[in-house]
């Protein structure tokens, strides 16, 4: 003999009680359980004795969806690459920077120009990456922290110049992060920090920072070297890309850039 039946969670035993009433805490209402007794079968030589056992079936209501607002997430947001800076706006940056006397901002933008480094690497240099002797190195080496693989960047006399005048203001040992944090000497300004940076000066200078970012900084020198000998090899190596590809979506190279340098060659 088989028999199903269905009891409200007040005929359940405490114990089975309790679990319904911790379960139900967390549960958006309704909460509704149904416990089904199946009474399984009857032993042939007691007729009148069933055995019993017990599921708890647990049914929850279905999450609400959420309401679609209907806005697209970027509506009014600059997404994708972001620009490179002009050689003008490097120059006029600069000179800001500059007259301004912020000593540490113009190290950062011109170690930023220069090292062609991801905000992640370029606000974790160390004193002794760029430093030797006592003297700013011309040129240095380090780990990507994204492929863990080492590129090579040049410092110009004029970064090794706005690094020197920041260092004599910073001190420090080699140890010691070129860019501290405000907050904490032992540890290096955020990427966010110098995200903030970036978008600042380009608003100085006019531009829209919308358009520009940490990859700006990373982006234009090699969009200059780029444009000038169509090296992609090149570029390639001074961004510390493993694959050419990756070198070619970075910059953005399309037919219309191939033809321009085919175009300028004159046979």
């Amino acid at each position: 003999m088989s028999i199903l039946r269905t009891t409200s969670a007040s005929d359940l035993p405490a114990r089975a009680r309790r679990r319904i009433e911790i379960a139900s805490r967390s549960q958006p209402e309704p909460f509704q359980t149904t416990v089904e007794r199946a009474l399984v079968h009857a032993t042939p030589n007691e007729p009148d004795t069933e055995e019993v056992q017990e599921e708890f079936v647990w049914t929850f209501p279905e999450p609400a969806e959420k309401a679609s607002s209907g806005t697209p997430w970027n509506k009014g947001r600059s997404v994708g690459a972001k620009l490179a800076l002009k050689p003008r706006h490097v120059w006029s940056l600069r000179f800001h920077l500059q007259r301004e006397g912020m000593i540490r901002d113009l190290a950062i933008f011109d170690l930023a120009i220069d090292t062609k480094l991801r905000g992640c690497d370029l606000v974790k240099l160390r004193i002794g990456d760029v430093v030797a002797d006592g003297e700013a190195k011309k040129r240095a080496t380090v780990v990507q922290q994204k492929t863990g693989k080492s590129v090579t960047f040049e410092l110009t006399e004029q970064t090794r110049d706005s690094l020197v005048g920041w260092l004599n203001v910073r001190s420090g040992c080699l140890e010691d992060f070129v860019f501290p944090s405000n907050q904490n000497a032992d540890t290096h300004i955020g990427t966010r920090q110098y995200a903030r940076l970036v978008k600042r000066w380009a608003e100085t200078i006019g531009l829209n920072p919308a358009l520009y970012g940490t990859h700006s900084m990373r982006r234009t020198k090699v969009a200059l070297i780029y444009k000038t000998t169509g090296n992609l090899r090149a570029v390639q190596i001074l961004l510390g890309h493993s694959k050419l590809e990756s070198t070619v979506r970075y910059l953005g190279v399309d037919i219309e850039d191939a033809l321009i340098l085919s175009e300028a060659s004159d046979l």
